[in-house]
């Protein structure tokens, strides 16, 4: 028999340039283990509805343990001329089983075996990096545990804005990936639907129980139209946009990160451990870490736009342009992976510099704010309270001081004085999600509560 799944239509070989070109063992066989859980689950199947018996089912599910293990333990001869780890699995299996393994290919098609053996990769990615988030989130929780008391400058535009509580900024974080975390799991939802049953494209003639393979692989539902379902990679493309989004939110954690670890800021202890060194300047500490984040943030969002352009133009069914789905597919997850494997511990012992961000929070003018808020509060126009304020930020860097050291008699309201210093700013805040002391404290309590 032809070594090729399809050989029997064609009266010669393959040029081996067209074998080269058209191989993915180099990417797919990755998929191994997925593949092997698919073709258990269907061959178990098949003997449920007469199509093996009891005996032939149990020898393929027991023979694929071993091809399993063959491959953990790295004996799998690869060969392009097989094309993908689909085909090497199903020749292993015939060179064991004989017969009994050319049965395990009935009532499907590599086209719907391939999408299945995608969606249960893509499902357990999704679990995985669901953790990796959590171990993030965790990580972010406690340094605003560690840091509660500390007051920080937030910033808009780059320039002081107001006054933040540290945990407020690190809790900030953990909204952010809340929301990844979120979006993961409403993508698995639409990933958790069972494909295999759509053969080629049209359904199959045999009397397979697609039911029952989806109870098997633990599907929440079975594809409904056999013609979608075969070509389908909106999962594939929502997956790496959910990825695109993790990737940009550690892009700017990172940036932020790399501003503040300057000698300008100084307001980060960043570990040795997470930095390199220059060759030339022995002095450096860089925040490659970082700086290799931040990048890569394109790569992933690279990927995105190469699933777009892949199935933009595609017509129904199944067509080979879907191989190329993996390789962005596989390098967008590995990527966002390997930055958040590094990003957890990086927050973890990174330490807030409190002494040089003490010695200068009184400056910027970050409780100006607070102070128009204090004159609206006694009957003051928002409009005209705002450029009061202004006028006197004006006067401030006219004096070279803060709103503080200004003469009562400047203010329109002596007693709002009380609302100035950075201290007085924050104790002021009160609206629910705010930097409000209490606020922060009970947010904390439930991050703490929520990621146990």
């Amino acid at each position: 028999m032809s070594q090729k799944t399809w050989g029997g239509r064609f009266s010669g070989g393959t040029d081996s340039r067209v074998e080269a070109f058209t191989e993915s063992i180099s990417f797919d066989k990755r998929l191994y283990r997925h593949d092997i859980q698919g073709s258990q689950a269907h061959a178990r199947m098949l003997a449920e509805v007469g199509m093996l018996t009891a005996q032939e089912a149990e020898q393929i599910v027991r023979a694929l343990d071993d091809i399993g293990a063959d491959i953990d333990a790295g004996k799998m001869e690869y060969k392009i001329s097989l094309e993908d780890i689909h085909t090497h699995i199903e020749r292993a299996l015939i060179a064991r089983l004989g017969d009994t393994g050319r049965k395990l290919h009935t009532g499907r098609s590599r086209n719907d075996q391939v999408v299945t053996d995608l969606k249960l990769w893509t499902r357990d990615a999704i679990d995985e990096l669901d953790s990796l988030l959590a171990d993030l989130q965790r990580s972010f929780v406690e340094s605003a545990e560690r840091e509660r008391g500390l007051i920080l400058p937030g910033y808009t535009h780059l320039q002081r804005a107001q006054p933040v509580l540290a945990a407020h900024y690190f809790l900030a974080y953990a909204e952010k990936f809340q929301r990844d975390r979120e979006r993961l799991a409403d993508c698995r939802k639409r990933v958790n639907v069972l494909p295999l049953g759509a053969a080629a494209l049209a359904g199959t003639s045999l009397p397979i129980d697609r039911e029952s393979v989806r109870a098997k692989l633990a599907f929440d539902s079975v594809a409904r139209n056999s013609l979608d379902v075969s070509s389908d990679r909106d999962f594939a493309l929502e997956f790496v946009f959910c990825l695109s989004l993790v990737a940009a939110h550690l892009s700017g954690w990172a940036e932020e990160w790399v501003i503040w670890s300057t000698t300008e800021f100084n307001f980060l202890d960043l570990p040795d451990a997470f930095c390199t060194g220059s060759s030339i300047m022995p002095h450096k500490k860089n925040p490659d870490v970082l700086e290799l984040t931040r990048g890569k943030a394109g790569r992933v969002i690279g990927a995105l736009q190469q699933l777009f352009l892949l199935v933009k133009g595609l017509p129904l069914a199944y067509n080979r342009d879907l191989q190329e789905d993996k390789t962005a597919l596989f390098d967008a997850f590995d990527t966002v992976q390997g930055c958040l494997a590094v990003a957890a511990p990086l927050v973890s012992q990174t330490k807030l510099r409190r002494e040089v961000i003490a010695a200068r929070i009184e400056d910027g003018f970050l409780d100006a704010t607070t102070l128009m808020e204090a004159l609206i509060a006694r009957g003051v126009p928002m409009r005209s309270a705002h450029e009061v304020v202004g006028n006197l930020v004006r006067e401030c860097e006219q004096r070279k001081c803060r709103l503080a050291d200004l003469p009562a008699e400047l203010f329109p309201a002596p007693e709002v004085k009380a609302a100035l210093g950075v201290a007085n700013s924050l104790a002021a805040f009160r609206s629910y999600g705010s930097t409000a002391p209490a606020e922060v404290e009970r947010q904390l309590g439930e991050w703490k509560e929520r990621l146990k």
